[in-house]
């Protein structure tokens, strides 16, 4: 989808989710501080310089050059100007995507890889990274890590594309709070072209929207069990379900039909172009189901107010819970200055779909996937399941190792069992929301599996050894993608359908 590029890999890529995302305002984009830093590092000791020389220089102390060097801390514009000037070197070789020596090159991929989820995982202590450590211990550790990952990779060898891709369009997500403009712009011009400027969206003004667009709509009881919907574009035609039986808002799924064709999406190459056009259609439905302007409006009256509730919202447009809590996301950092996370969970406390710009540490794979991973028991994620009340919103506050946040969820039943949704900001943003005063409070040790995964020990020492659960097989995890270019879609299905609806 060419609304949300991907950039190439290169030596220098930025990390995710660690000190390279928590750095100085004024950094370039796309900055790598453990490549930079050790670029630091090999320029200033080739100069025979030391750390407080090189301060003295540049005009700070030793210790913030040496969280530069490290890669914990990302020098401003200014610094990494008076740093190229101090090491005799221009801003472009400072930021050169090859690394200066072999050696510089093994230490940055091994403090990536200790610094990665893979590593994490293990509970091994870090190696400290010197000049002292030996060249083969290096070559071996790096060698050894590549290994670990390349087997992990074999094991979940086709899943792992879906992962990548999943991680790394959330990486995207991230970067720009979950807000694109160039969508928004193509919904406010839909939005335009009928007239709608304010509340909910009835499906009368939807399919006047459609008919704008030069398509016919037509619901039909034999739809293609593998689809929600389908776009005849030779005949322009667009088929839909009669059956109210659904999860799915009928109005939504309309609209991300006509997005395919608003946002000019081809029949996608891969796995990663599927789920991009994807994201991009739910976005754009949203958008149209909850305008900038008017949600913005009213995001920005509940705030004066200390009021923001995702009921509200879901209220005042008439969507369902989990469109309310996706759009928030959209325009929350945006418009608000809040940044936030998203949940979505299974009654198993297996998360679904995940977002966060505001530092939450969920737990994910040696990939940087989250979805398919165990949600902490105790989150307000999984403790909203435990709740008598599910009429109102369950808010908690939950104390973890990258921060306290306040959580707002609620749960849904569908065909699939039972989810939960929950929208949760960092303390100090919790002063804009109803629901602020909640009692309910619950520490959190995760990733620690002392915190939730692992037994007590009263219970290890009396049952380890005497118990054998017979699991509940997911069968489709252990699946291959489905094949085509849409997966999961029977083609020739769709083809004799479209067939025989063509007369």
């Amino acid at each position: 989808m060419t609304n949300m590029p991907i950039k190439p890999a290169t030596w220098n890529r930025p990390e995710s989710g660690g000190a390279a995302e928590a750095g100085g305002a004024g950094a370039p984009d796309d900055l790598d501080a453990i490549s930079l830093g050790r670029r630091i590092r090999h320029l200033r000791k080739a100069k025979g310089m030391t750390l407080d020389d090189l301060g003295a220089v540049v005009g700070t102390v030793a210790s913030q050059l040496s969280l530069i060097e490290n890669g914990k801390r990302e020098p401003k514009l200014g610094m990494l100007q008076g740093l190229a000037s101090a090491l005799g070197v221009g801003i472009d070789q400072l930021l050169g995507a090859e690394p200066p020596t072999r050696r510089a090159a093994l230490e940055i991929e091994l403090e990536r890889a200790q610094r990665g989820p893979l590593y994490g995982a293990l509970g091994l202590p870090k190696v400290r990274i010197s000049s002292r450590l030996p060249m083969e211990v290096l070559e071996s550790l790096v060698g050894l890590q590549g290994e670990l990952e390349r087997r992990l990779n074999e094991q979940v060898a086709t899943p792992e594309e879906a992962r990548r891709a999943n991680a790394e369009l959330r990486r995207e997500m991230r970067k720009q709070n979950n807000y694109f403009p160039e969508l928004e712009a193509e919904a406010q011009r839909v939005l335009d072209s009928v007239g709608h400027t304010a509340g909910p969206m009835s499906q009368h003004l939807i399919a006047d929207i459609a008919a704008h667009l030069g398509f016919t709509l037509h619901h039909v009881g034999d739809l293609p069990h593998s689809t929600r919907s389908v776009t005849d574009l030779k005949n322009r035609r667009i088929y839909l379900t009669q059956s109210q039986r659904t999860d799915h808002d009928p109005r939504s799924v309309l609209l991300q039909a006509l997005g395919h064709y608003v946002l000019d999406h081809q029949t996608p190459e891969n796995y990663r172009e599927f789920l991009r056009q994807r994201v991009a259609t739910n976005y754009f439905a949203a958008a149209l189901l909850l305008p900038e302007k008017p949600a913005v409006e009213f995001l920005q009256r509940s705030k004066a107010a200390k009021e923001i509730a995702v009921e509200d919202i879901r209220d005042a447009f008439a969507v369902s819970y989990e469109t309310a809590a996706h759009r928030f996301t959209n325009l929350a950092t945006e418009h608000l200055g809040i940044p936030t996370h998203f949940q979505k969970t299974h009654e198993s406390g297996i998360i679904y779909k995940a977002y966060e710009n505001d530092g939450v540490t969920f737990p994910q794979d040696h990939t940087g996937a989250i979805e398919g991973q165990p949600s902490c028991k105790r989150w307000t994620s999984r403790v909203v399941f435990e709740v008598a009340d599910k009429f109102r919103a369950y808010n908690q506050y939950t104390d973890t190792p990258s921060g306290t946040y306040w959580c707002t969820a609620r749960t849904e039943r569908s065909a699939s069992g039972e989810f939960s949704l929950s929208i949760g900001v960092p303390y100090a943003h919790v002063k804009w929301f109803r629901g602020r005063d909640t009692t309910m409070r619950e520490k959190s040790f995760c990733p620690d599996e002392a915190c939730c995964r692992r037994p007590p020990s009263s219970l290890a020492e009396n049952w380890a050894g005497h118990a054998w659960p017979s699991a509940r097989a997911h069968s489709h995890l252990l699946a291959a993608m489905p094949p085509g270019a849409f997966p999961g879609v029977d083609e020739t299905e769709v083809y004799s359908f479209l067939e025989a609806h063509s007369g």
